[in-house]
């Protein structure tokens, strides 16, 4: 950890987290709404379409880390940090009635109970976002049972630094700005300054959490360092996609004055700036965690993710067909290179080809600590994959059921047992 970062979370103290909540206590049920209903009507249908999908992510995953930080408290190695999480829950559980008065006073969708209001926003969460919220109620379970410190360390990465740091935060930041500059839902955009106040103090907790545990000096901090890689390689290739929008429709978000590539750059700066505040910066995690060149601006990274996105190559195989344009598969190649671990080549030169049914053929060359992709056909590849690109992608999802894809032969991996083995290896 640079001297700068450890003397910023030195003057960060649990007792001061804990002070800023007595301090900025606030009620949902004094949000007063009356004015909301006409500012509502007065947004257009698109607006009114994008509000339903993004404030419907905002209040399943209010209720989502309300009901799952119960563990966190009881898990946590110290009372100071117990007392706070205690305070947190409170104030996901008060996010969570803001919404559902939101929904339900203003919007007019959902029903008198919590439940009523909450099935009424299921059919807006996507791929991405299930995804992230799954892996959140696992690692709810996992805690329950399993308090160590490793296991404590990524629960803290998953719900502070992802759930709370690298998605809520973005949506919040931009929402908050575009009614702040109309003010037509004075009601609406109150609770959204008090919910990015209490969100604030919760990722400086778990900044504060991860400096500490990830710091070289703590006695598990090698331990507490593979967990959070190993959660971070699980996750994040959901992440890209929760902001997804409906039918690829750019509009869900330009409506409100933002692009995606905005929102995509936005939080991978706040990425960027806070594990580089922990003492774990991006450029020093394993290959394949960020696999991004630590030169690259947020602004390219996030147009690069964006134009895969919207080609079918990042998200869900649902059936939208993968673009086969060079440029994606380039950017899609180039990602694949970069999350190659070469020293699990065993300092041999080494070569895997993709051969594509339905698109050009790709191969990626590992030489004497060197990676790079290039289209085409080598020759003497160790291992050759054959497949569609669309079902080569669909074997690389998170949810991916790769052994139903191999014993249908719609994934075929030619190659020695060693040279097949060490593919698993760079590409862990």
């Amino acid at each position: 950890m640079s001297v700068a970062s450890q003397s910023l979370m030195d003057n960060v103290t649990y007792e001061d987290l804990y002070k800023r909540w007595e301090h900025g206590n606030w009620s949902a049920y004094d949000i007063d709404f009356t004015a909301d209903v006409a500012g509502w009507a007065g947004l257009s249908d698109i607006q009114r379409r994008s509000a339903m999908w993004i404030y419907s992510m905002f209040f399943y995953g209010e209720d989502r880390v309300a009901d799952t930080l119960a563990p966190y408290v009881t898990a946590a190695p110290t009372e100071e940090q117990s007392y706070f999480l205690a305070t947190q829950q409170v104030d996901e559980v008060r996010h969570s009635l803001f919404f559902h008065r939101f929904f339900k006073e203003v919007i007019g969708v959902g029903g008198e109970s919590i439940e009523e209001t909450l099935a009424a926003t299921l059919p807006q969460l996507n791929w991405g976002y299930r995804g992230v919220f799954d892996r959140l109620d696992r690692m709810a379970a996992e805690l329950r049972k399993d308090t160590s410190l490793p296991m404590y360390a990524q629960a803290i990465t998953l719900y502070h630094l992802i759930v709370e740091g690298s998605l809520a935060q973005p949506g919040q930041h931009f929402i908050e700005d575009f009614f702040a500059s109309q003010e037509t839902m004075p009601g609406f955009s109150a609770g959204m300054a008090n919910v990015s106040r209490d969100e604030q103090r919760h990722i400086g907790f778990g900044v504060k959490v991860l400096s500490e545990l990830l710091a070289p000096e703590h006695p598990a901090a090698g331990e507490c360092r593979a967990a959070v890689v190993e959660l971070l390689r699980e996750v994040l290739a959901y992440t890209p996609a929760v902001f997804r929008p409906p039918n690829l429709d750019r509009a869900y978000t330009e409506c409100y004055g933002f692009s995606l590539e905005d929102i995509f750059a936005f939080g991978l700066r706040l990425v960027r700036q806070r594990w580089r505040t922990i003492g774990f910066p991006t450029e020093e995690m394993p290959p394949g965690v960020f696999p991004f060149s630590p030169d690259a601006s947020e602004e390219d990274i996030a147009a690069n993710q964006v134009k895969m996105m919207l080609g079918g190559i990042l998200g869900p195989s649902d059936g939208v067909v993968p673009s086969t344009d060079p440029e994606l598969m380039r950017l899609y190649f180039d990602l694949t290179a970069r999350a190659a671990d070469p020293a699990a080549a065993d300092g041999a030169p080494l070569v895997f080809q993709w051969k594509f049914t339905d698109a050009e053929p790709w191969h990626i060359a590992l030489d004497n600590g060197s990676t790079r992709a290039e289209p085409g056909l080598a020759p003497d590849p160790a291992v050759t994959i054959e497949a569609t690109w669309a079902d080569w992608l669909a074997f690389t999802k998170p949810d991916a059921k790769p052994l139903k894809l191999l014993l249908s032969r719609r994934v075929r991996p030619h190659g020695s047992p060693r040279n097949l083995a060490r593919l698993r290896r760079v590409f862990n």
